[in-house]
């Protein structure tokens, strides 16, 4: 399939967005990806250990080290880039379906898109969660407890293993969410699967979904994906400048 076919067309009026987005999304705002030739787990495969729920509540040295990595996580100063902007106007022009994102960053939050049409697939880093009670809490909060001298800070109402509100690998995604997600991909026009490998499931096969209604499927990635096959169109150009390219080429066509 060549790299850049002809512009998106389909149905007459206003079609129907439903946008996916992966890690790449979030590398010009200056967060590594993770599968990505430079990825944090391609560079050091052990640190997906850390984000690994069976390994995580076994052993206390990779709940320290966990810590100490969400500390350090670039995300608590990123911002948002060209392609969160560029989403928050495809929502202005009232064509978002839905946003289902891969990302823990907020950044989409934080580039303006209403936070009720933003689907946190894998949950986000800002909040943590009990293993034990389920309470909720803010993340900064136990990382003040970490600085503090808490290596390992348990959940204060009930003394179990606290981690981030993210789903890690091993644990299974909030059915309420996959569920809105799949509905997303189910009733859109144009699918967009921005800055995502697609090789993590369910989030790869709401593509599959999309497709199988007749939607439009539009691959923005760096790298081929196994869905490639599937998409009516794969730029592999930046993200920062295809994917305002992509929304303002969808507005012009709603008009």
């Amino acid at each position: 399939m060549p790299d850049a076919p002809d512009p998106i067309v389909g149905p007459a009026g206003r079609p129907r967005v439903t946008v996916l987005t992966g890690a790449g999304i979030s590398t010009d705002s200056g967060i590594p990806d993770f599968r990505g030739p430079a990825g944090v787990w391609t560079r050091d495969p052990e640190a997906e250990k850390l984000v690994t729920i069976q390994h995580y509540l076994a052993d206390p040295e990779i709940r320290r080290r966990s810590w100490l990595a969400r500390r350090e996580n670039p995300a608590w100063g990123a911002r948002p880039n060209s392609g969160h902007r560029a989403l928050v106007e495809l929502e202005r022009a009232g064509l978002l379906r839905a946003l289902v994102t891969q990302n823990i960053d907020r950044l989409h939050q934080a580039a303006g898109s209403d936070p009720d049409r933003v689907l946190e697939l894998h949950g986000n880093l800002v909040e943590t969660r009990c293993t034990g009670c389920g309470a909720r809490g803010l993340t900064a909060d136990a990382l003040a407890r970490v600085d503090a001298g808490d290596p390992d800070p348990a959940c204060e109402a009930c003394g179990a293993v606290l981690k981030t509100a993210t789903v890690y690998f091993g644990e299974a995604l909030d059915p309420d969410v996959l569920d809105a997600a799949v509905a997303a991909a189910a009733t859109c026009d144009v699918f967009l699967a921005v800055g995502t490998s697609l090789g993590v499931h369910p989030a790869a096969g709401l593509v599959d979904v999309a497709a199988s209604v007749g939607a439009e499927v539009v691959i923005v990635n760096a790298e081929p994906t196994p869905y490639d096959r599937l998409a009516d169109r794969v730029v592999r150009e930046p993200i920062a400048t295809s994917l305002p390219a992509l929304v303002a080429e969808l507005v012009a066509r709603a008009r």
